[in-house]
């Protein structure tokens, strides 16, 4: 008998057999490390030269701009190749972070570091939304592309373990500049992997939208207005960043003016909250197709919460640990729960600008976070900080009454099409709140038996999935393949923008969802703006052709799916 690989070696392998992905993903690991790491170090060098006020005041010096400078980058990347950008975030995440190594070493003035700082912080936000639209133009089939999304999550979450842990230990034998020069050798490599696929990579062009555009009947800003369910879930997440942002602060304090353990343990704690969140992952997956989450969200909310009030009143290092990796894991779980509850309430076609009005909330969320944490400590000392920080998720959820636990009332589940959709190879290693939210979008279709549900030669516009009946799979007159209840099909065509490459057609009566291709790419490739995702689709054909003339395609699919 032949053993089966386990999940998590099948998926790490798919991404190993491509070499672009392999580097793609490599360099990714280095960037999280440099990410987490130097924010750290940053923290206990302020912390160091004007305690936990100094520290707070840095921290959100370096977030306003980091916070200002994504959607410049974003209409950067529409002017050039997605390889070109991601190379230049790496070389610069380098270059800066050198430069503030070099400052520490020399014994600069520190309001000088302080100014080299920002370079690190506005560098380390090109990565993400430069990879989330490169990896399109790189995989060589739909499964690829779903596999480097599950793999960088893997490592977006080892990341917040591993990195403060080493910056830790790194802290104890050496110095903060140790850390930013490390860093700035890891970002060195992750530009010296990426550096081969520089030419590859689309250039789009620029959209004509503008910030007021949010703000019109229908857009993101108005539904914040008018929507008191997606209202309240924006300002919970708000309310949460504002915790981490001062968490983040007063970590340093915990590990230096209340445990005496010095600046090392700032990074060991902060690896308790990252290994909570990594722990979570297990609890997260039941959290798939339930059809009530607010019960979770607020469970969690209270788990946060007297984990934070805790750490206000537990003055040793093994307590503070538990309670962080306790905060660590009801955060994700919040988070999990909150995302999927907001995809629910709000407007499918409107989910990108409504996560990324999220998304500036939370960065202006972390700011005030950082500013309160030296405030409350200064004000009523370091547990008092933690207990009022503590009770901030629960004072907005008692606020807002009996709105929390409404929610669920006006959201939706599709238990039965999550259900099928996880069954495919193709989605099963979506996260929860995009594989609901895919579900969301799937349109019942139900045909007689004989009918043709596609031609070959045909234009692809929709993917398939079988629900219940018998298809029959037909290339070039011949009948190749009969398939039931759990096949998915279509996925060639729209992914390649090739014509189909068979015909279905029902052997029986057959019940179907059909997916229109929008929703389908944005979903494998991880687009913000679906309008992109047939452009991409084409210059990945290209791609291919040129890789091996024209038979990557027939070589790709997958037994499941012809066209």
């Amino acid at each position: 008998m032949t053993r089966r690989r386990s999940p998590l070696l099948h998926v790490v392998s798919i991404v190993a057999k491509n070499p672009h992905l392999r580097r793609v993903e490599l360099a990714f690991a280095t960037f999280n490390c440099g990410e987490y790491a130097t924010w750290i170090a940053m923290l206990v060098y302020a912390y160091a030269r004007g305690g936990i006020v100094e520290a707070g005041i840095v921290a959100t010096a370096v977030l306003i701009p980091a916070a200002a400078f994504p959607p410049f980058i974003a209409r950067v990347g529409e002017r050039y190749s997605q390889g070109k950008v991601l190379l230049a975030g790496y070389v610069t995440q380098a270059l800066t972070c050198t430069a503030v190594a070099i400052a520490m070493f020399a014994d600069a003035d520190r309001l000088v570091v302080y100014a080299l700082l920002v370079g690190p912080a506005v560098a380390f936000t090109m990565t993400r939304p430069t990879q989330s639209s490169f990896t399109p133009a790189l995989a060589r089939a739909p499964e690829e592309l779903t596999a480097t999304n599950v793999v960088s999550a893997w490592i977006d979450s080892i990341s917040m373990l591993v990195a403060p842990a080493l910056a830790g230990v790194i802290l104890a034998l050496d110095s903060t500049a140790t850390v930013f020069a490390l860093a700035g050798a890891g970002c060195l490599v992750g530009a010296l992997l990426v550096l081969p696929l520089k030419n590859l990579g689309v250039v789009t062009v620029a959209s004509t939208d503008s910030p007021a555009d949010d703000a019109r009947p229908g857009g993101p800003l108005s539904l914040f207005r008018r929507d008191r369910h997606a209202r309240l879930l924006l300002l919970l997440f708000a309310a949460q960043m504002v915790a981490i942002g001062a968490l983040d602060v007063l970590i340093v304090e915990l590990a230096q003016g209340v445990l005496q353990l010095g600046g090392d343990w700032a990074g060991y704690l902060t690896a308790a909250f990252g290994a909570g969140g990594v722990i979570a992952i297990t609890i997260n997956a039941r959290l798939l197709g339930l059809t009530k989450l607010a019960l979770p969200l607020v469970i969690a909310l209270v788990v946060w919460s007297l984990a934070f009030m805790g750490l206000g009143t537990v003055p040793t290092a093994v307590g503070a640990l538990m309670l962080l990796g306790v905060a660590g894991s009801a955060r994700a779980t919040f988070d999990v729960a909150g995302r999927t509850l907001l995809q629910r309430v709000a407007r499918s076609d409107l989910l990108a600008r409504v996560f990324g009005l999220l998304e500036g909330l939370e960065m202006g969320a972390l700011a005030i976070g950082s500013l309160l944490a030296p405030l409350l400590v200064t004000l009523f000392g370091v547990s008092a900080a933690f207990i009022c920080i503590g009770a901030i998720l629960p004072v907005v959820a008692i606020a807002t009454g009996r709105t929390l636990l409404d929610i669920d009332r006006h959201a939706t589940v599709p238990v039965v099409q999550i259900a099928l959709l996880r069954s495919l190879p193709l989605f099963a290693g979506l996260p929860p709140p995009t594989l609901e939210s895919l579900a969301r979008a799937l349109e019942p279709v139900s045909v007689a038996a004989g009918s043709i549900l596609i031609e070959q030669g045909a234009e692809g516009d929709r993917f398939f999935v079988v629900a219940d009946g018998e298809v029959e799979i037909i290339r070039d007159g011949e009948l190749v393949a009969r398939q039931g209840r759990g096949v998915g099909f279509g996925e060639i065509a729209l992914l390649y923008d090739v014509p189909r490459t068979a015909t279905v057609r029902a052997r029986s009566r057959v019940d179907l969802y059909a997916l229109d291709r929008a929703p389908f790419l944005l979903a494998l490739t991880g687009q913000t703006a679906v309008e992109r995702a047939p452009t991409l689709a084409a210059a990945h054909l290209e791609e291919l052709r040129a890789l091996d003339g024209e038979t990557r395609i027939a070589a790709k699919e997958p037994t499941t799916s012809l066209l």
